[in-house]
Order: C-alpha cells, then sequence, then structure tokens
C-alpha cells in the first residue's frame, strides 16, 4: 500500500447517511469516494417520513425544501387489528418526500461539490492494514484513510465480517419482511397513519406530487403462512385491519409490482466495525413505528463527520475518533432504540396492540410522552 492513500474518505452505501457525510466532507475539503450499487434515481423501501428535526441539516447540505411544496405531517393516527384507532397531534411533527427524490437531489449536490460517485458498483470486502483501508470493489481496489458502512440494513459484507446480530437465530427481533408501495389515494395530507395487524403493521403517509407512501413490515413467518404469495399474505392478514381493508380496496397502486426488502433486523448492532465507522441503519436500525430511521441516518452522519474532522486536523487518534463517535451516536439514539424495541413489543401482537390502544387512548398526554421518546431535536 501507498504511504498516502488516494482517498481520504471512502463510504459505502449511498443512501441519506452515505450522501449526506460525502457533501459534508468534500466541502471540508477531503478527498471523497462514495460507492452505490444502484443507479440514481431509484425507489427504496422506507416509510418516507422524515421528522422536521432534519429539515434545517437537509437544507443546508442544498436540499431546497422550503420550495418543494412538501407535506408537512403533524397528526399521528395508530389502529389495532381490531378497528380501534387513536388520534395524537405530532409535538414536533415531520414532513413527507419520496427516497427516489430526496436520494437524486442529494446525488446531484455530492457531484456538483466533487464528490467521485461510483454507481452501479458492489463493494466486496473492506480490509483494514498499516492505518488506511483497501475497498475492494467490482471496479476493482481503492484505499482510503477512513471507511464509513452507510450501507443499509444489511450487506454481504455483514455477513464476511460475521457481525454479531447476522449469528442471531431467527427471532422477533431480526426477521422481518418490509413491502413498500406508492398510491394514489384519498387521505389527510397532515396526518401519518399506522395500522396494526397480526404481527406486523402497516404506514401510509403523503409525499410529493400527491402521492402517498403505503409501506408494511411483517414477519417471514406471516409470508410463509400465505405461502410466499404477497397479494395473498395482504387479504387474509392486512386487511382484517379495516382501515388497511379500505386503503388496499380504494387505491390506485403506480407500481407494476411491489418492492420488497428480506431478514430485517432490530438487534442492536456495533457502531464501530473493523475500524469502519458505521451509520445509518448499519449502525442501528429503529423500528419503523418510530418514523426516524430517516433523521437517525442523516444527524449519524452529522456526528460522524465531526469526529472525522478531529482525526483529519490531527486532533485526535483514530481509537479517540471510534471511541467519540460511538458514544455520541448511543447519547443521541441510544434510548430512541430501546423506546421503539419496547413499543415494538405491543405492536405486531393482534391483542396486545388492542389492550394498548383501548388503554392509552383515554390518556392523550401519556401518548405524546410515548411519541416524543422516538423523536429527536432539531440538529
Amino acid at each position: 500500500m501507498t504511504s498516502d492513500p488516494k482517498y481520504d474518505i471512502a463510504i459505502i452505501g449511498g443512501g441519506l447517511a452515505g450522501l449526506a457525510l460525502s457533501i459534508q466532507c468534500v466541502r471540508a475539503g477531503y478527498r471523497t469516494i462514495v460507492f452505490e450499487r444502484e443507479k440514481y434515481p431509484f425507489h427504496k423501501v422506507c416509510g418516507e417520513y422524515i421528522s422536521l428535526e432534519s429539515w434545517n441539516f437537509l437544507e443546508e447540505l442544498g436540499v431546497p425544501l422550503s420550495d418543494m411544496h412538501l407535506p408537512v405531517i403533524n397528526r399521528l393516527q395508530v389502529s389495532a387489528p381490531n378497528g380501534k384507532y387513536l388520534e395524537s397531534p405530532l409535538p414536533l411533527g415531520g414532513f413527507g418526500i419520496s427516497r427516489y427524490t430526496l436520494d437524486h437531489l442529494l446525488a446531484n449536490i455530492a457531484r456538483r461539490e466533487g464528490v467521485i460517485l461510483m454507481e452501479e458498483t458492489k463493494v466486496l470486502n473492506v480490509v483494514y492494514r498499516n492505518n488506511a483501508f483497501v475497498i475492494f470493489s467490482s471496479r476493482g481496489e481503492t484505499e482510503a484513510t477512513i471507511a464509513a458502512g452507510t450501507y443499509g440494513k444489511r450487506s454481504n459484507l455483514d455477513a464476511k465480517w460475521k457481525r454479531p446480530f447476522t449469528q442471531v437465530k431467527p427471532n422477533k427481533l431480526n426477521h422481518y419482511v418490509g413491502v413498500k408501495y406508492h398510491i394514489e389515494t384519498f387521505f389527510p395530507e397532515d396526518m401519518i397513519a399506522l395500522h396494526n395487524f397480526e404481527n406486523g403493521y402497516c404506514g401510509i403517509s403523503r409525499i410529493e406530487n400527491n402521492k402517498y407512501c403505503l409501506c408494511y413490515l411483517t414477519t417471514a413467518r406471516n409470508l410463509r403462512k400465505s405461502h410466499n404469495d404477497i397479494q395473498a399474505m395482504e387479504k387474509n392478514i392486512l386487511q382484517k385491519n379495516p382501515f388497511l381493508e379500505k386503503i388496499f380496496s380504494n387505491a390506485r397502486f403506480l407500481y407494476a409490482e411491489p418492492l420488497t426488502v428480506s431478514r430485517i433486523s432490530f438487534n442492536r448492532k456495533n457502531q464501530v466495525e473493523n475500524h469502519v465507522l458505521m451509520i445509518g441503519d448499519a449502525a442501528g436500525m429503529i423500528t419503523p413505528l418510530c418514523g426516524n430511521g430517516m433523521s437517525m441516518a442523516l444527524h449519524g452522519s452529522k456526528l460522524a463527520f465531526e469526529e472525522i474532522g478531529q482525526f483529519m486536523k490531527g486532533h485526535i487518534t483514530r481509537y479517540e475518533m471510534e471511541l467519540q463517535y460511538t458514544q455520541q451516536w448511543e447519547k443521541h439514539f441510544g434510548r430512541r432504540l430501546q423506546a421503539g424495541r419496547l413499543i415494538q413489543r405491543f405492536f405486531g401482537s393482534a391483542s396486545l396492540s388492542n389492550f394498548l390502544i383501548t388503554t392509552v387512548k383515554p390518556f392523550p398526554k401519556f401518548v405524546a410522552f410515548l411519541i416524543g421518546q422516538t423523536h429527536g431535536k432539531p440538529f
């Protein structure tokens, strides 16, 4: 290996965390490369609701949110499988935007700022040696001083590195399937709804251009029970909830096929793996009930960038960078993930979610408190 790697930072994964980090790094004068398996723009399985805590940060990156007439979402509706429901104001609220649009905008900003964006490139391995990294990809080898893993929920690298969460037997926290559609329907544009069904829940909220994101999470077992037929599962399991029955019956579906992702894990993950800084879902995934995975990815990129800057300027060692990033991540997100896991236990069980909604409905302050546990502050 040469003594001076070609790049200061190599970022594996060009989603929200990766693109946001790349823009911050290149603006600070660091030679930055991003590896992305797909070609922009493309759709992703994602709830597509972003807490308003991220608004200012995205505008600072160069996303013209104020000019985009995006739906602002400030009400939450939650229903149990039996049709009982509660509604609550969202104290901070959020806005709706598709990943197709947002990732594409960020990718264009990154390119314009001077990030080397390697689309349609698969990273096969990342090796740390001689105080730097070699990234082995479908395009060859690349050297960098720092590497960040921002590749989302699960990657071939997780298995290659034998990350602990990949070694856990299938259980209630690690064996989910995600399904997403874009639809046209009649639904309040200022509301996000989470509708429970047996072993899962489905969210609906408005995005740009009068479209809605309809995204649900369920167990792999539910799909197997339906002979791996998504439509049969939707009809026989999801639509037992009267709210979902109405949505699926009346909506106009805009994709030819649903978008799916499997083997989603909410088990704990390490924020640093083989000296690679993990950001976004690669660092720890929040249950979608909390609607905040996108905000956490963006905020995580800012936390990582602050430590990277200190290291690149020679103010701290690599060990200190890794330790401080882990501590900051835990400080900002640890409690949120815990709250998400706890609430998740009630949702996805028909009897427990029926019970919870009936029990907490008369206590709006407690409902607001629960919601508050899963949202952060503007950063």
